[in-house]
């Protein structure tokens, strides 16, 4: 018996008549839905069905980065589909919404033996480098409660460079400011066994510090060869895990 569905069809319908019961919370450490974002209610509800379809040994939780993989499917498929993978990537999400998710169950029926986390860009604009990493932290922590025998593989959150999004300059310095101080107190919570850190941002840019468009052609999401150095930086270690 799906106990969620109740809960989906009550969304379903405030959505409908633009009335929605949460509001988004200014704390990256507390929950909270998208207002009137029917997508992210249908990619959650989506999750929850994944979830209990099972199985899978790898999930991947994150934002439209992370969602990304499905833009590169042989990619996905090559690098990973050995591992039964789940992709739960949200475009547009921050902590926030991540901490809602895994209230509202997406890691109630599945059992991974690791769980990819990258989530905290969507932040930057508006939360401190301190309280985004507090949000990672109660993910983290989340994710142990909900999945004790899993094992979490934290990335840092990736570079960004300058980009012009909806015709608005984006202050990326000061964001990449705190992604830097972000990764590094996530760095901390490495204990080599149950929680590895990797930070694939080197990969990622010139010896310049910028970053190639032919990598990140908004500066921001990856392109197929983006994905590609993922796995390329990524697979060893998470070979190594699995095992």
């Amino acid at each position: 018996m799906n106990h969620n569905l109740p809960l989906l069809r009550l969304l379903s319908l405030l959505l409908a008549i633009g009335i929605l019961p949460f509001t988004f919370a200014q704390d990256p450490s507390i929950g909270a839905t998208k207002h009137g974002n029917a997508r992210f209610f249908e990619l959650h509800a989506s999750f929850l069905k994944r979830a209990a379809a099972g199985p899978a040994e790898v999930v991947f939780l994150g934002d439209s980065i992370t969602e990304g993989w499905t833009k590169v499917p042989e990619i996905w498929e090559s690098a990973w589909g050995k591992y039964q993978p789940a992709n739960f990537g949200i475009g547009g999400d921050r902590t926030q919404h991540v901490i809602w998710r895994i209230e509202q169950g997406e890691f109630d029926k599945i059992s991974p033996k690791v769980v990819v986390l990258m989530i905290g860009t969507n932040n930057t604009g508006d939360d401190s480098a301190k309280d985004i990493a507090a949000a990672n932290r109660k993910i983290v922590g989340m994710v142990q409660e909900a999945l004790p025998q899993t094992k979490i593989l934290l990335l840092a959150v990736f570079p960004r460079g300058p980009r012009n999004a909806r015709g608005v300059e984006d202050p990326w310095e000061m964001k990449m400011k705190k992604i830097r101080a972000i990764n590094a107190d996530l760095a901390k919570l490495d204990n080599g066994k149950s929680i590895r850190f990797l930070d694939l941002g080197p990969k990622f840019m010139s010896a310049d510090g910028t970053i190639a468009k032919a990598i990140m052609p908004d500066q921001l999401h990856l392109s197929p060869a983006g994905y590609q150095i993922w796995v390329e930086g990524m697979a060893p270690l998470l070979d190594e895990m699995m095992r």
